[in-house]
């Protein structure tokens, strides 16, 4: 496993395109400063030894020893001792609803933003237990295995948007299935789905997935996003423009509540309605917190070996190239032509 003991400073990477630019505009003004005083080619008949690209390699040099230093000061490490450590916690499969219905702002920002801000606030509660992340629409696929690595799990959360899946609707039944596949095999933990929805274009079989998941003793909770009275999907975020129908009619989607019921009903679980309060987040952690535990065994790095020796030396490379390469040309060395 890669990871960076230090990961605050490679936001100092963000300034490396300000100095890109602050260079070239002083190399444009420079020229064109060097124009005023005459003909480009005469004077470079005037002025042999000066060098016309010398000083783009110092710079470009002296600018990789810069990304270099700022990696190293985040400190890479490779995990050199992988150990198997026994925790108490449950499994929760959470299933996501990324159709085009989702980015509806009856609730704040919208559908999807809302629900993903509640998992992530949700993923930050666990503690030694395992998440897994799927996606659905009209079809479910598994954004991410059931793991113990909550970064990695926010990292895949962060990335979801409904361009993922082309098919549209909201097959809630596959998305339970694929679930119930997702759990480890382990005996006596407590599992839970938690299929967040706005129950619209529901497919159908969901009722039926939820009571083969019961049965498997998972519990099925249905979190409902969204607002029975309907409301217009905007083609962009913030958007006065809505989708529409292919009869010109704007199209509303509203919450279907009585399905999520249904199907939570069958699933042994909760039907939990998500509005722009944190109730819902509330509600969701206390079920959470009535499943069994049990020893989860997770495969996790003890120790990491520090890998910013390499980087220095490479450092001290570029620094050494760029301190030997003159902005003139050497007269002893006219002839090479390594540089124009």
């Amino acid at each position: 496993m890669f990871r960076f003991a230090n990961p605050d400073f490679l936001y100092l990477l963000l300034l490396l395109p300000l100095i890109v630019a602050v260079y070239l505009c002083s190399n444009h003004r420079r020229r064109q400063n060097i124009r005023k005083y005459g003909d480009p080619t005469l004077l470079k008949e005037l002025m042999p030894t000066i060098s016309k690209f010398r000083p783009d390699v110092k710079f470009w040099l002296t600018f990789s020893a810069l990304a270099l230093i700022i990696f190293m000061l985040a400190r890479p490490q490779f995990g050199s001792k992988m150990e198997t450590v026994k925790r108490s916690g449950v499994e929760t499969v959470i299933a996501l609803d990324i159709s085009n219905s989702m980015l509806a702002e009856d609730v704040t920002p919208s559908r999807l933003e809302k629900s993903k801000k509640l998992i992530a606030r949700l993923i930050d509660t666990f503690n030694n237990d395992k998440v897994g992340l799927n996606v659905f629409a009209g079809e479910a696929f598994t954004q991410l295995p059931i793991t113990s690595d909550y970064i990695s799990a926010k990292m895949f959360l962060e990335s979801i948007n409904p361009s993922l899946i082309s098919t549209q609707g909201t097959d809630i039944g596959a998305a339970i299935r694929l679930a119930v596949k997702s759990f480890t095999p382990n005996d006596g933990v407590g599992k839970a789905i938690i299929v967040i929805t706005d129950g619209e274009n529901h497919e159908g079989g969901a009722i039926e997935a939820a009571q083969e998941a019961a049965e498997k003793n998972m519990q099925v909770f249905i979190l409902g996003v969204g607002s029975p009275n309907g409301s217009p999907i905007p083609v962009e975020r913030g958007s006065n423009d809505f989708r529409r129908d292919k009869n010109g009619e704007v199209i509303v989607t509203k919450l279907n509540e009585a399905m999520c019921q249904e199907i939570a009903k069958a699933g042994n679980g909760v039907y939990i309605r998500v509005d722009n309060s944190n109730s819902a987040e509330k509600i969701l952690n206390e079920q959470i917190a009535k499943l069994a535990k049990t020893d989860v065994e997770s495969q996790v790095f003890t120790e990491f070996d520090e890998q910013f020796q390499a980087l220095a030396w490479l450092i001290l490379i570029l620094l050494v190239a760029e301190m030997l390469i003159l902005e003139r040309k050497n007269p002893l060395f006219k002839n090479v032509r390594l540089f124009k």
